[in-house]
């Protein structure tokens, strides 16, 4: 079997990232044309997401809850075991996302980097997407929430375990600058994972569904696995157990913001402005290392 590369030109060599590139940029324009008349369809999009990931978070949370009513020896649960399979669980969340061509926030962060640095869009354009895709995503939790009054999901084990998530995410706010800390580094390491995923599935390297699949099931197992900070799935999280049993809301927006300012940091510079500014050929063209025919986008 061939490498990749073979077969390939100099340029192509050079920068392995152009189609990724140009993908991202088709992306965008298509956003941007939504996000102005189409508005509400965009709106509808970004809420399709937000229920997804709210779904799938009861079904994470769920399966460790199963987990733990199996009895073991002593005072020792298979809750961790639980937390292993609900990841997995979890990580088709992203999934249903890319399939449903719905609207997430943090894989947009990538899309409006790249499209900011090769002036493919200004930033009050990449704002208004970003801000009404954060707005759908929350509407869609909110939806979720609201029904969820009217049931006993979360009854029993699984708010039990949800409550003790909700209480660790609060208490990197209230614990202080340490807290503010940690949170923001788990913000930044999970919105990197989703958008290498991302990347995987934009760049033109893998073909095939499954495996994209299997990339983005991997990139979500981690970041829910250890426990790393994502600010769509924490909002819908803080919706649905603070409609159920109250929240401290102050804490709550506090741990949305700084997880926006990681999430921002680990998909909209570590992922788009790094492979925005690897795959620039411009500067290439200018010291005369590839030919001049190269496309832009």
């Amino acid at each position: 079997m061939s490498a990749p590369s073979e077969g390939l030109g100099i340029n192509e060599k050079l920068f392995p990232g152009r189609q990724f590139i140009s993908t991202v940029l088709d992306l965008l324009d298509t956003k941007s044309k939504m996000s102005g008349r189409l508005w509400r369809v965009y709106l509808m999009r970004a809420a399709m997401a937000g229920i997804i990931i709210s779904v799938f978070y009861l079904a994470f949370y769920g399966v460790q809850a199963g987990f733990d009513q199996v009895p073991v020896s002593g005072e020792a649960t298979m809750q961790p075991i639980g937390k292993f399979f609900g990841a997995i669980v979890f990580g088709f969340a992203l999934v249903f996302i890319y399939f449903t061509k719905s609207e997430l926030l943090t894989s947009n962060m990538m899309v409006g980097s790249i499209g900011v640095y090769y002036k493919h869009g200004e930033w009050p354009r990449v704002l208004r997407i970003l801000g009404l895709c954060y707005l759908g995503n929350f509407l869609g939790g909110v939806f979720i929430a609201a029904l969820l009054r009217a049931s006993t999901l979360l009854d029993g084990g699984l708010g039990t375990i949800m409550g003790h998530s909700v209480e660790t995410k609060l208490g990197y706010i209230t614990e202080g600058a340490a807290g503010w800390g940690d949170l923001l580094v788990r913000a930044i390491l999970c919105n990197f994972l989703i958008n290498v995923a991302m990347l995987l599935c934009y760049n033109g390297m893998i073909k095939g569904d499954i495996t994209k699949v299997a990339s983005m099931i991997a990139a979500v197992f981690l970041f829910a696995f250890l426990g790393l900070e994502h600010s769509v799935a924490n909002t819908e999280l803080f919706l649905i157990y603070g409609m159920h049993h109250g929240i401290n809301v102050g804490a709550a927006v506090g741990n949305v913001a700084v997880a926006l300012v990681g999430n921002f940091i680990g998909g909209g510079l570590l992922i788009g402005v790094y492979y925005a500014y690897a795959n620039d050929f411009r500067r290439a063209q200018l010291h005369g290392l590839i030919t001049p025919d190269t496309p832009t986008s």
